[in-house]
């Protein structure tokens, strides 16, 4: 039997069955879970409504890894944590000798944590 073609239609496959997709999906990974995993991975997926395959594909597309942080970064947290303890330190002042006593340190203080953490909230670190 030959293929025809009729006005306005496919051509006739004799051979019928399902048609090609048009994404094949031919590559495999594995990957090893604990039983808590899967069966999370699977309760997701159940309540997309999806295979957990169908899940995981789409989970893997949105999801956003952020890199680890890098030396600058962690100097950066370890100078926060200095702040962070002058800053109670000028609390526990401000309560011994008055509010506008250190009313200049906190500005600055604070001028400088906010720079740290701009730098610390950019993409490109």
């Amino acid at each position: 039997m030959e293929k025809t073609e009729t006005k306005d239609r496919k051509p006739y496959n004799p051979k019928g069955g399902r048609p090609p997709k048009k994404v094949k999906r031919q590559s495999q990974l594995m990957v090893r879970l604990t039983e808590t995993e899967r069966f999370l991975i699977e309760e997701k997926a159940k309540d997309a409504g999806m295979k957990p395959s169908a899940w995981f594909r789409l989970a893997a597309k949105k999801a956003k890894v952020l890199a680890r942080l890098k030396p600058d970064d962690l100097r950066h947290l370890r100078t926060l944590t200095g702040m962070a303890n002058n800053l109670n330190q000028l609390t526990h002042l401000a309560h011994k000798e008055g509010l506008t006593f250190i009313r200049q340190s906190c500005k600055e203080l604070l001028l400088q944590i906010d720079a740290i953490l701009k730098k610390l909230g950019r993409d490109d670190r």
